[in-house]
């Protein structure tokens, strides 16, 4: 799966990277506070970075299974039941997460032509984000309904 390492990687850099842009961002505002100079574009190009950010580390934290789960009914059930149950549950975010690139694709073009208010940013780069979050939450999302069918013995040797 070099593939998806190259990706892993490739979205851990730029999550890395949105967030380090956040702090930069605002630890230039709180400087200018107190200097002569007004930075009047750090409070978008922050909430520009943090979508990102967010955007990129959300495919992130679906491939190593970090978001939040109920589990106390499905660890009642037996092990072979809890996989074919989990597969199901990524293969309904798979459909999900098309579904929402989808529109979040048709979303891009609301924002074209539209910049924003003080660093003059087209829009659509913005609006991109959804669709960009969503195909890699898909890409994850497939890796772990193939996983589910594939046998320990398999995934070992992989």
């Amino acid at each position: 799966m070099k593939g998806t390492n190259i990706l892993t990687r490739t979205l851990e850099a730029a999550t890395i990277l949105s967030f380090l842009g956040v702090i930069i961002v605002v630890l230039i505002q709180i400087l200018s506070r107190y200097l002569p100079y007004t930075a009047v574009w750090t409070e978008e190009l922050t909430r520009f970075l943090f979508i990102y950010a967010i955007s990129f580390g959300a495919p992130l934290a679906l491939k190593n299974k970090e978001f939040i789960s109920v589990d106390i009914l499905t660890a009642l059930l037996p092990k072979k039941i809890q996989e074919i149950y989990e597969a199901f549950i990524y293969l309904v975010v798979v459909v999900l997460s098309f579904v929402i690139a989808y529109h979040g694709y048709t979303f891009i073009s609301v924002g074209k032509g539209q910049t924003s208010a003080t660093m003059a940013v087209d829009m659509s780069v913005i609006h991109a984000s959804i669709t960009i979050s969503f195909v890699f939450i898909a890409i994850y999302a497939i890796m772990h309904v193939m996983n589910a069918f594939i046998s320990p013995k398999e995934r070992s040797e992989s």
